[in-house]
């Protein structure tokens, strides 16, 4: 499989997509925990059905790591005991903020207050800032069909 584009190869979705890449780097380097950034991703990615943005950030979380146990639970973190309360707020502001078209309601209040129980003003902006890219990455590379399965860690980062 091939994807139907490559974005960095075309002048202007190249242009774009350096961009995003420059705007992920600038997020990494946050007060936002590593490991929530890469469960954000992961969450996000697993949702929007973008293989190959599962694919990359189960590994980028593996090398720098991340316990597979807690990897392959982030699907079903409302039912795993292996995440901070922390995460868990992390990841339902991520559900609702990918999920943004399912809820006419958007994101709950309910959910913005628990984040903010556990993140500081600028770790919230990570973590909006973090889950805006990912779902903009995730759709561009469903968008072209971007196969999965061949990333290596730190390719991209």
């Amino acid at each position: 499989m091939e994807a139907r584009m490559n974005l960095f190869a075309n002048p202007v979705a190249g242009k774009f997509a350096k961009h995003m890449v420059a705007a992920s780097r600038e997020l990494a380097g946050s007060t936002l925990p590593a490991a929530t950034q890469e469960l954000v991703k992961l969450r996000a990615s697993q949702i929007n059905g973008c293989g190959f943005c599962t694919d990359m950030h189960t590994k980028d979380a593996a090398h720098a790591g991340e316990t597979s146990v807690r990897l392959n639970l982030v699907a079903a973190w409302r039912e795993a005991t292996v995440f901070t309360e922390a995460e868990r707020a992390a990841l339902e502001l991520t559900e609702q903020g990918t999920r943004i078209a399912d809820a006419a309601g958007g994101v709950t209040d309910e959910a913005w207050a628990n984040a903010a129980k556990y993140y500081d003003e600028d770790q919230l902006a990570a973590l909006v800032c973090s889950i805006a890219l990912i779902n903009a990455f995730n759709r561009g590379n469903v968008i072209i069909q971007q196969p999965a399965g061949d990333y290596e860690p730190g390719r991209l980062g």
